[in-house]
């Protein structure tokens, strides 16, 4: 037996016990006659004790060999702590060791294994084996489990069937690059890896599973950013038979009862959004509601009255900031500052402080009455003591400027408490999306998603018009899932296919088997996927998600501590029938 207990168990009621441990030294306190050793394990920390006195000569000297980070086993008796430590499960005992034995020793750490470490990112992304046994990230791990655990019996419990769906697939135009795969046993062709399971899933639905999840990874060859890695994982669901609404009282569940199930927070009915109102409210399609700020647009009683920015610009538009007026000159300085970054790209803020005695106090005092500031504060919904931004520019560019400063300001007063949980629903997205460049039309989810019954017919006249039966979920300003329902009908498939400049020939090449399967009864299906990283993150109170991944990539894309990608060797690249020009 290499253990009898872990390192966070024994208790006051296990005086007296014989017991043995195993685990790491986390900590070494010598006082010449008396050694304390901290051994940690997953479960834990129990404080070891050698004394001069009670302990033999050759286990005292052995214990004064041991470094930290050596994997020891020890045999001993738990007694009760003089010095008690209620910071730890353990802290009421501690064991006087009998019998000591290295495991392994262990060479110097090159950062300390502690909750708060010495080391940087990229130290410990190195270390990643070093850095999961820190504290901090074990639990973000453990987590995750319990997350991941929650979801799969509530899933399972409400009849959708876990089923597993390849990897090695084709390389379709879905958005994001694919990483690509070389085929040994046929030269010259490749697979490709899964972006998301969508076509599988939906061939399940004609396969008559009509309740199916899967909690899998995906792969995007892309950028990559804080909350995003060039493999992550999904929570996959498909349904058959089933309505928009059914859909969205289903997933409404699973995240109210995740939510009350790991956080203990009750939330009630999800509100709803449109694309479109989430853009003009807050300017973003996924608008965090943990506080209110929304937009209002002042146009119309802006302009005309000799003030140039404004009267040159295509939309002004503002929010207020409740309780702002008490905000100093130096603080509203800062903001308009903050837009002008090349990130932002503003001019400045135009800002009307509406006081408590509710007096008027403009940047603008010289161009606007008191009576035209008060239109704009009541269109705005402003209230004594408030005070407003306003941008101004071309309306989509405005939008989003005005939806980057509603956020940083709502980060600087403390309005996006990680302890809150605000989701709602956005809808109706649009279908399809013109690109310029390649002026042709891409689809905004995927080319899968069905339009609306009353906008197919704007699909020949007006393909810009058409609204999606999509729909995303958001928590705190994050985009946790998205779906929809899914065209089952080959002759509108073949039609999307159409509008997105896919010849006949290159639509069956790349979806020739969905839209054949759609042929043998298809039902109605729709679905939705979770970014089960992001949601763990957001549910622990985070939004970086790098720490919630076993091994993850660094910011390039590189797992720093195996050296990967790397290159392969020549023999390799023969058999796959591959040259590499500056090889």
């Amino acid at each position: 037996m290499i253990r009898s207990h872990n390192c966070g168990e024994l208790k006051l009621a296990d005086l007296n016990k014989k017991v043995i441990l195993a685990g790491w030294v986390q900590k070494i306190r010598n006082k010449g006659f008396l050694i304390w050793i901290d051994l940690r394990d997953r479960y834990g920390i129990t404080q070891l004790i050698f004394d001069e006195k009670r302990s033999s000569k050759k286990l005292f000297e052995k214990a004064q060999n041991i470094s930290r980070e050596f994997v020891i086993q020890i045999n001993g008796q738990v007694i009760e702590r003089e010095s008690k430590n209620s910071n730890i499960n353990t802290g009421c005992i501690e064991v006087l060791v009998s019998s000591l034995e290295i495991l392994n020793p262990s060479n110097t750490p090159p950062f300390t294994i502690e909750d708060n470490s010495d080391g940087g990112d990229e130290l410990r992304m190195k270390y990643r084996y070093l850095d999961i046994r820190r504290n901090k990230i074990k639990e973000k791990l453990i987590f995750r489990h319990k997350v991941s655990m929650e979801v799969r019996n509530y899933l399972s419990n409400k009849g959708f069937i876990d089923i597993e769906t390849p990897y090695l697939i084709k390389s379709t135009p879905e958005g994001a690059r694919d990483f690509i795969v070389p085929s040994r046993m046929n030269p010259g062709e490749f697979f490709a890896l899964p972006q998301s399971p969508q076509t599988f899933k939906q061939l399940l639905m004609v396969g008559g599973i009509d309740r199916y999840f899967q909690i899998v990874k995906c792969f995007r060859d892309e950028d990559l950013r804080a909350d995003r890695q060039p493999e992550f994982t999904q929570i996959d669901c498909e349904m058959s038979f089933v309505t928009q609404e059914d859909i969205l009282n289903e997933f409404e569940n699973l995240i109210s009862h995740l939510i009350k199930k790991i956080n203990n927070y009750k939330l009630g009915k999800f509100p709803r959004i449109t694309y479109d109102e989430a853009i003009s409210l807050y300017g973003t399609d996924k608008p965090d509601i943990r506080f209110q700020m929304k937009f209002g647009d002042i146009t119309e009683k802006a302009k005309g009255n000799g003030f140039n920015i404004f009267d040159s610009s295509e939309s002004i538009i503002g929010f207020s900031i409740e309780n702002g007026a008490k905000f100093s000159r130096k603080d509203i300085d800062y903001w308009i500052e903050w837009v002008k970054k090349p990130q932002i790209g503003a001019k400045g803020i135009v800002w009307v402080k509406y006081n408590n005695d509710k007096t008027l106090k403009s940047s603008v005092d010289k161009f606007y009455s008191n009576d035209i500031l008060l239109k704009w504060i009541k269109i705005i919904g402003a209230k004594p003591g408030d005070l407003l931004f306003i941008l101004s520019g071309e309306k989509e560019k405005t939008q989003k400027q005005l939806g980057e400063l509603r956020l940083n300001i709502a980060e600087k007063i403390g309005l996006r408490d990680p302890k809150v949980f605000a989701p709602l629903w956005v809808t109706d997205f649009p279908l399809l999306k013109f690109d310029s460049e390649s002026k042709s039309f891409h689809a905004m989810h995927h080319p899968f998603t069905s339009p609306k019954k009353e906008d197919i017919q704007l699909l020949t006249k007006n393909p810009e018009k058409v609204r999606a039966n999509s729909y995303d979920l958001v928590l705190n300003g994050n985009e946790i899932g998205g779906g929809s329902i899914r065209i089952h009908d080959s002759k509108l498939q073949k039609e999307i296919f159409k509008i997105l400049a896919l010849s006949d020939n290159e639509a069956t090449e790349q979806f020739g088997f969905l839209t054949n399967a759609f042929k043998y009864g298809a039902p109605p299906h729709g679905g939705i996927a979770f970014g089960l990283d992001r949601l763990v993150a957001i549910l622990d109170g985070d939004e970086i998600i790098r720490d919630y991944i076993a091994f993850p990539k660094n910011n390039s894309g590189k797992d720093t501590m195996i050296n990967s990608p790397s290159q392969i060797k020549k023999n390799q690249l023969d058999d796959l029938g591959i040259k590499i020009n500056n090889m």
